[in-house]
């Protein structure tokens, strides 16, 4: 593989203006499709196999409409201290929202609006009424005539006294990130110009990364409506792909300095860098592509098809580090090299035998050699104690009582809970499979529940073999007593009865996401597994990768829950609300952060194995590997840290919970156990650590990553002093 990536990189590289050009008409032609496509919708939701999603399934054979997808909003309308929504003047202040809309601007997208006083939609206390509205559209393809609206459908009643608040997804508009992904940005900038001292060769990952993941991003909102992918899929995708895009171009960028560093010509170096570096790249890239195309083993096709486009942008990563990156170089020439060295490097080269000075990475390293055991207990129970209130993980999927308590949403909610209930904000649906006997019947066995405030009558469709009954729970929607009322009313009833609607789908879909991360775990974890061995040559170390990155991400989902869960520091982080943490969480950090910690892995530990099978001592190997590549590690897991910091600005909780999440994930992998207990692990096995049963050996194909072969063919020695054993001088560059 070394050899075809050798060539494809010098030919992309000679060949440099044709292979810019096909970038850039991609870039265009993804553009204008993205441009030309409407907007993308929420995505369908759907969870296969669970009981709520066999409910939908029933109510559209039995009750056409009835689980139409379109949008809903809730217009709560309370009156001042003392006065009721009854009185004669809010009456008519009411009427007229209702009026309003249905014949205002975006009328025509509406399907119903429901007058609180004929639908019954009026607090016992009389403090408080509702309107209902219906649409035939999801929230995010509504008009701006229509949602504009609603937002001002109770302006004139606030104006006379009233407090009007709105909530449902008929509000729903595609997250905001803030400017804290543009700050994300300036930080990789900045990390690589001190890394790399020449304003070229910092821009260079940039621009390369910002084209791939225009590339992707772009694909995804021209495909979103086609593939019904929702509007959160081109937020994870640009959040993985710019920070694997940087990353990616970073190794390439900081071989091909070393190379020239060498004395060798540009092609060569830029031949050289993509079979060395750009080995590493690939399989680094094909571990977050195992883990996110994993997603599917939890078979829910929403988060299938996130994890698909995103996996289709880390491809598209890879290959702009594969062609784009030399070619971009072949335009840069001499100055990707820092101000002060292009004379004395360019064209020459080191010595031969001189050995490169000790640097930061190698004082590091030296320390850990003399103290492995310390600093393997030190990360390790220091991880574990950040790792503790994972243990009290609550998960639940968010809904307006999650919003912050400045917005309109959330003051919705609390009235609505204030004046009918908390449970009023996540009635449950019964639907029964049955005739009117069957349905009255389950009617008086709910009622008869502890966790039950009310139950309707049953509405029975036309053909009276099926009915519906609206149960509204005593507690708010994510509380661990509705949960418990669902199971218990699906206990009582039979087969003929499934429990629906938005809560009892929540419910269904975290217990789903539960049962499917042991088995995704072990296929992405597995299949990762057998691509380090092929990698490293080894059985310890993929094993101890694995092992290290499992104790990285429970300390990850430990600092979710203390922030987000707890609220410890949540001011610091711009969280208004805690609540159980998001369902998908733990999956989904497991997926992208183990494919993330990989890449690390990969860069740091295959200079440690290059120098161990060239003749080096275990010990003094591990130097080498953090001489050479520590530097750049460390820079590009600022970078990533940076990146995914900066969605931490996002109004939408979804991303900032997720922002948060791989931002810290990747801290402590990167930094506690692949720069401290990978090298302490390592120091204590010594040789062990390389052994590989030599039938295990003869089975495995050799996929060269370290380009050994490429070296021989080049240099026409098995062993030059011109080879990697001394070509990755980027730290003293």
């Amino acid at each position: 593989m070394a050899t075809f990536l050798y060539r494809l990189g010098r030919g992309a590289f000679r060949r440099r203006r044709l292979v810019a050009l096909v970038w850039v008409a991609l870039l265009f032609v993804a553009g204008f499709g993205a441009a030309s496509a409407s907007a993308p919708t929420s995505g369908s939701f759907s969870i296969p196999g669970t009981e709520a999603q066999k409910a939908f399934d029933l109510l559209d054979q039995r009750f056409p409409g009835m689980a139409a997808d379109g949008a809903t909003a809730r217009i709560v309308i309370k009156a001042p201290e003392g006065a009721k929504v009854t009185d004669p003047g809010t009456k008519t202040e009411v009427e007229k929202i209702v009026s309003e809309l249905k014949s205002g601007p975006g009328a025509q997208q509406i399907s119903s609006v429901a007058d609180p006083y004929q639908s019954q939609a009026v607090s016992q206390d009389g403090s408080t009424a509702y309107v209902s509205v219906k649409y035939d559209v999801s929230g995010m393809e509504l008009t701006d005539a229509a949602r504009d609206a609603l937002k001002d459908s109770g302006k004139e009643a606030t104006a006379a006294g009233l407090n009007v608040q709105i909530g449902g997804d008929a509000l729903m508009e595609t997250p905001a990130t803030g400017s804290g992904e543009i700050i994300g940005i300036a930080v990789a900038a900045i990390v690589l110009v001190i890394t790399f001292g020449s304003l070229i060769a910092a821009g260079l990952p940039l621009l390369t990364a910002l084209i791939g993941v225009g590339i992707g991003v772009s694909s995804i909102t021209a495909l979103a409506n086609v593939l019904d992918l929702g509007s959160t899929t081109s937020t994870l995708a640009m959040m993985i792909g710019l920070a694997v895009g940087i990353d990616y171009a970073l190794f390439i960028v900081s071989r091909y300095r070393a190379e020239l560093a060498e004395g060798r010509d540009r092609d060569e170096a830029a031949g050289r860098a993509a079979g060395t570096a750009g080995s590493a790249v690939v399989f680094a890239g094909l571990t977050v592509v195992i883990a996110l195309v994993g997603l599917a083993v939890v078979n829910i096709p929403m988060l299938t098809k996130m994890g698909f486009a995103a996996a289709g942008t880390v491809v598209i990563a890879v290959l702009v580090a594969l062609t784009l990156v030399p070619a971009i170089l072949g335009f840069a020439g001499k100055k990707v090299l820092p101000a002060g060295t292009k004379s004395r490097l360019f064209g020459k080269g080191r010595p031969a035998g001189a050995e490169p000075k000790a640097n930061g990475g190698t004082r590091w390293a030296r320390f850990v050699l003399r103290r492995p055991v310390m600093v393997l207990l030190a990360g390790v129970i220091g991880l574990g104690i950040i790792a503790i209130p994972a243990s009290k993980l609550e998960m639940g999927l968010p809904d307006d009582g999650a919003q912050p308590v400045s917005t309109s949403q959330r003051q919705a909610y609390d009235l609505l809970s204030d004046g009918f209930g908390p449970g009023f904000n996540g009635p449950l649906m019964v639907v029964v499979d049955g005739d009117k006997a069957l349905a009255d019947k389950t009617v008086d066995q709910i009622k008869g529940l502890e966790g039950v405030a009310a139950v309707t009558p049953p509405n029975l469709n036309k053909a009276g073999d099926a009915g519906v009954i609206t149960v509204i729970p005593k507690d708010r929607p994510s509380s661990t007593q509705t949960e418990d009322l669902v199971h218990e009313i699906r206990a009582v009833s039979g087969d003929e009865v499934l429990v629906t609607g938005q809560t009892a789908m929540n419910i269904d879909f975290s217990q789903k996401m539960n049962d499917a991360l042991l088995p995704y775990l072990a296929l992405v974890v597995g299949l990762a597994f057998l691509l380090l061995m092929l990698v490293f040559r080894s059985i310890l170390v993929p094993l101890k990768a694995a092992l290290g990155f499992l104790l990285s991400v429970v300390a990850a989902l430990g600092a979710v829950v203390a922030v987000f869960q707890w609220g410890w520091l949540g001011s610091l982080f711009g969280v208004e609300q805690t609540g159980p943490i998001m369902s998908m969480m733990p999956i989904f950090m497991v997926g992208v952060v183990f494919g993330l910690a990989m890449d690390y892995e990969v860069f740091l530990v295959t200079r440690m194995r290059e120098a161990y099978v060239h003749g080096e001592r275990p010990g003094q190997a591990v130097v080498t590997g953090f001489q050479y590549s520590a530097r750049v590690v460390v820079a590009a897991a600022v970078i990533m840290i940076a990146v995914f910091a900066g969605f931490i600005g996002a109004s939408e909780q979804m991303v900032k919970m997720i922002g948060f999440g791989l931002a810290v994930a990747v801290f402590f992998d990167a930094f506690v156990v692949r720069m401290a207990i990978v090298p302490a692990v390592l120091a204590l096995l010594g040789h062990k650590a390389w052994w590989l049963p030599k039938w295990l050996d003869k089975l495995l194909p050799n996929v060269d990553v370290e380009g050994e072969s490429l070296r021989k063919h080049l240099d026409g020695t098995p062993d030059s002093p011109e080879g990697p054993d001394k070509d990755r001088e980027l730290v003293n560059v």
